[in-house]
C-alpha cells in the first residue's frame, strides 16, 4: 500500500479523468482533484504534463518530492497495483488480458464518440452514429447476464464505459439518438452503472449544463437536428 497523497488533475468534461476517479473511489482512496481549463493550460501544468493533457495524477511521497503519473490507462494500472480495497482486475492472466482489451475497445468508442459530438453536418452525424452502433453491438455479444461487465464484479472496464454512458445521458435528453435501441444488455449495463456512486461522482453537479456549453461551442448538428425533431 502506498501512503502518498494523491492529487488528480482534471478537467470537467474529460472522460479519461472519470476513468481514475471511479478507480480512486472504488478503491476507497482519498484524493484531491485539481482542475485545469484546457483551452488556456498553466504554465505549471505544461511543466509537469508531458501531452499537455489531463489525467495527471501527482503522488506526494513522504519525502516531499512529487512524482507525476500521466494516462488514464497507466493511472489505473498503478491504483490496481499499490492500493487496497477491491480489485479492478481479474486474477487470471487470460481474463485481465481481455478485459485490457475491452479497455482499449472503449477508448476507440470514445474516438468516434468525439466525432459524433463534434459534427456539424448530418452526414458525418450519422455515419459516427452508425459506427458508434456497430461498437455497441459487438459490446452487446460480449456482454454476460450482468449487471456490469464481468458479472456482479466491478472492474475497470465499467470504469472505462461508465463515462461513455454518462455522454449519452445528456445527448438523450437533447434528442433520441437511438444509439442503444438494439442493445439491451447494454442498456442494462448502462443503469446499473449509473447507480454508482463512484461513477456520480466523478463528474461536477453542472456536467450536463457544460457539455451542452460544449455542443453549443462547437456548431454541433445534434443540436440542430434536436431542433428540427421539434419544428
Amino acid at each position: 500500500m502506498s501512503d502518498a497523497k494523491l492529487i488528480l488533475v482534471s478537467h470537467h468534461l474529460c472522460p479519461y479523468v472519470q476513468r481514475a476517479a471511479i478507480a480512486l473511489a472504488e478503491k476507497g482512496v482519498p484524493f484531491e482533484r485539481h482542475y485545469v481549463d484546457l483551452a488556456a493550460k498553466p504554465d505549471w501544468f505544461l511543466a509537469i504534463s508531458p501531452l499537455g493533457k489531463v489525467p495527471l495524477l501527482i503522488v506526494r511521497q513522504e519525502d516531499g518530492t512529487d512524482a507525476v503519473l500521466f494516462e488514464s490507462a497507466v493511472i489505473c494500472e498503478y491504483l490496481e497495483e499499490t492500493q487496497p480495497g477491491a480489485a479492478l482486475h481479474p486474477v487470471d492472466p487470460l481474463m485481465r488480458a481481455r478485459h485490457r482489451g475491452w479497455m482499449e475497445f472503449g477508448s476507440s468508442i470514445l474516438s468516434d464518440l468525439w466525432g459524433f459530438e463534434t459534427a456539424k453536418d448530418a452526414e458525418t452525424y450519422e455515419a459516427k452514429r452508425k459506427a458508434l452502433l456497430a461498437k455497441f453491438g459487438r459490446v452487446e455479444a460480449e456482454l454476460a447476464e450482468g449487471p456490469l461487465f464481468s458479472r456482479a464484479t466491478f472492474s475497470l472496464v465499467d470504469a472505462v464505459f461508465a463515462p461513455i454512458f454518462r455522454y449519452f445521458d445528456v445527448f438523450d435528453s437533447i434528442v433520441d439518438t437511438q444509439t442503444f435501441a438494439q442493445t439491451p444488455k447494454v442498456c442494462a449495463w448502462r443503469a446499473a452503472l449509473a447507480q454508482r456512486s463512484s461513477v456520480a461522482q466523478a463528474v461536477t453537479q453542472d456536467y450536463a449544463a457544460r457539455l451542452r456549453d460544449f455542443l453549443i461551442v462547437q456548431d454541433a448538428w445534434l443540436l440542430k437536428h434536436a431542433a428540427e425533431a421539434e419544428a
